[in-house]
């Protein structure tokens, strides 16, 4: 995709990842449609002052019409679907709605693409969270996808949802398995990242709600978009379809970090003087104990590799919040 101009629909578009995934996009010159349900407040595509340059669609992506529309009437060739509920804790409480905002929304966007010629390629967020646990790590692309929590069961439905669309109709689509994005823009103070980093730049002990010894794999956020545009670019088109197409891809960091240690990293380079409250034990209900992607086959398709280690990602992080509380 780089270099060319492309007509893109990103749906998801006001949060982390789809908000620099918009700047990606128009840094492209690609015109881009966004759908927007709420009238939020904050949000990535907000703070960066990017929405004056995108359509905007108003809806519900689980409403019927709404995809189908906005597809047909801006002409979209190439669909990036990253709409979803993306909060575990909200999933357990709230499973209905993460089913239909995950599954429902998928098989809808899925369905509007299928159904209008004009759509060449769709992107669709999974998880690595579809893997459910595994004793042998790290996750590969061939690892069985064993969830066991209601927003795991909802990323490997959407998981499977989507791919059913390249082998079925030869709708070239494919999925991501990324590991846990973290940067500059997310809202979503219940997230790890995002709430250490303020509540340290605020002079706040983060609160770990773990013990602290879950391992993660941490991905930062331009790193990710510049994966989901390399898939993109893998996938060809409708009469020439790529080796992206069908196919699932992971891509992460690199390797795994234990949750105490991000935070106590996140509170060092703050420079507040503040200290994790931890005050879980174990791994919180309905969350994995430890999770890590490999993503060679992603390099091996298309080159991509993260570029930025987790230190320096959480200090670009950790800048933008700072910039961003000053102005508020």
């Amino acid at each position: 995709m780089e270099g060319v101009g492309v007509k893109a629909l990103v749906t998801g578009a006001y949060g982390l990842l789809g908000g620099w995934l918009v700047a990606a996009l128009l840094d492209r010159e690609a015109d881009v449609t966004v759908i927007r349900r709420d009238d939020t407040s904050r949000s990535a595509l907000l703070a960066l002052g990017l929405e004056p340059r995108v359509s905007v669609v108003h809806g519900d992506i689980t409403a019927d019409g709404v995809l189908a529309r906005a597809v047909s009437e801006y002409e979209i060739d190439t669909v990036f679907h990253l709409a979803a509920q993306t909060l575990v804790p909200t999933a357990n409480r709230s499973p209905l709605s993460t089913f239909e905002t995950n599954m429902r929304g998928t098989w809808l966007t899925l369905e509007a693409c299928r159904q209008n010629d004009c759509v060449q390629r769709v992107v669709v967020a999974s998880s690595d969270k579809a893997y459910g646990p595994h004793t042998e790590l790290p996750y590969t692309e061939a690892h069985a996808l064993q969830p066991r929590f209601p927003y795991d069961a909802s990323k490997a439905a959407t998981d499977l949802i989507a791919r059913s669309y390249w082998h079925t109709w030869r709708l070239p689509v494919a999925v991501t398995r990324f590991a846990n994005l973290y940067g500059g823009g997310d809202f979503n103070e219940s997230r790890l990242v995002p709430e250490a980093v303020v509540a340290a730049l605020t002079g706040r002990a983060p609160v770990v709600r773990s013990d602290g010894s879950p391992e993660r794999d941490f991905l930062y956020v331009e790193d990710a978009v510049a994966a989901y545009l390399a898939i993109a670019g893998a996938l060809g088109d409708r009469d020439q379809p790529g080796p992206a197409a069908g196919e699932a891809f992971n891509a992460g960091g690199g390797q795994p970090h234990r949750v105490l240690d991000v935070v106590e990293l996140i509170c060092r380079l703050a420079g507040t003087g503040v200290e994790p409250d931890v005050r879980g034990k174990g791994t919180p209900a309905g969350e994995i104990d430890r999770q890590w992607v490999d993503h060679s086959k992603l390099s091996a398709l298309t080159g991509w590799q993260p570029t930025v280690a987790l230190e320096d990602g959480l200090g670009r992080t950790l800048a933008w919040y700072r910039e961003h509380l000053a102005a508020q």
